[in-house]
């Protein structure tokens, strides 16, 4: 039995943007439909100038493969250090019959790819039909990957974008209207930008509320993406009184996401969160109902998500002869 190598310029030769929304809209259906494996993930955080490591462990039926994603962020003297990315990310996957290693690959592109792609499959079912405007809170690389997998799903007329780092904001304008063609307004405050969104995606990994309840104005759907552990928060809990909540797993963002802040707040209770995404996804339930709801796509990232990509990618590659074979075991 073989095993598959992939680096990162491998990845790169086959991932693509639309393969991620798809995967990322299958793994949610299968999620739903009980055939994920899917255990509590492991966060490890370490004290500054350290970051965390975290494991999300999964498996599906459906394709009878088991996966492990091993992420690493916040390492911000890597580069200067050890000429290391300050977040590195490694994907295995295993054949769930006999538990085989069939591959070994760079992780980053799924998890900045898949991530992405989980605000666009939101925005598909979430978002107003005449929705055209989005504004991004945070100009950094998962910001780049909203927009991209967000303009697979609607025609943007135009992007609204407020970070902290000018130097940021003036990069991600750069690299939007020269990638894209869609036009980048940079605002001088959180507010202007906020108040102008359609759709508001938030990737920040705040410590703090960063968008407060008066700004949203009726009708915004909301990609909430920056919080997947106690301690991160990017809104004002009063966002959530009255709109309409969806989770990728309950379970999950109640207890790491930023649906917990309201409810640790008795904003709103847990039976409030209107449904998952997958059951949305699945036709057991609709999505958006009128114009003025506010909806709520908060995303803390699934397992099965790293799982569905990676296989695809994994299976890409075998077909095209792309990245190296090993043995562990004769």
């Amino acid at each position: 039995m073989k095993t598959l190598l992939l680096k990162k310029e491998d990845v790169e030769k086959i991932v693509s943007m639309k393969d991620a929304i798809e995967a990322v809209e299958e793994g949610y259906k299968a999620f739903c439909s009980g055939q994920v494996m899917q255990p509590d993930y492991i966060a490890m955080p370490f004290d500054a100038p350290r970051g965390e490591l975290d494991f999300k462990a999964g498996y599906y039926s459906g394709n009878e493969i088991i996966s492990l994603k091993a992420s690493a962020g916040g390492y911000v003297n890597n580069p200067s250090e050890y000429g290391l990315p300050a977040g590195m990310n490694t994907v295995l996957l295993w054949d769930a019959r006999n538990c085989a290693l069939l591959c070994i690959m760079e992780g980053g592109y799924i998890t900045g790819y898949r991530t992405g792609a989980a605000g666009a499959v939101s925005v598909k079912y979430l978002a107003r039909k005449n929705a055209d405007v989005v504004t991004s809170i945070g100009t950094g690389n998962q910001a780049r990957n909203q927009i991209r997998a967000i303009s697979q799903i609607i025609k943007i007329k135009e992007i609204h974008a407020f970070d902290a780092f000018k130097d940021s904001m003036a990069g991600f304008k750069a690299d939007i209207e020269n990638e894209l063609g869609i036009p980048v307004i940079l605002e001088n405050t959180k507010q202007e930008a906020v108040e102008k969104a359609d759709i508001l995606v938030t990737t920040t990994r705040g410590k703090g509320p960063v968008v407060e309840a008066a700004w949203v104005k009726p009708g915004t759907h909301i990609v909430a993406i920056g919080t997947d552990m106690r301690g991160k928060q990017e809104f004002d809990p009063e966002v959530f009184r009255g709109a309409k909540i969806v989770n990728d797993s309950i379970d999950q963002c109640t207890s790491k996401g930023e649906t917990w802040h309201p409810i640790d707040k008795g904003i709103i209770k847990k039976e409030d969160i209107y449904a998952e995404i997958g059951e949305i996804a699945l036709g057991r339930k609709p999505g958006r109902t009128n114009d003025e709801e506010i909806t709520i796509f908060d995303s803390t990232g699934m397992a099965i998500q790293d799982n569905m990509q990676a296989y695809k990618l994994y299976k890409a590659a075998m077909e095209k002869g792309i990245g190296t074979e090993f043995e562990f075991f004769k």
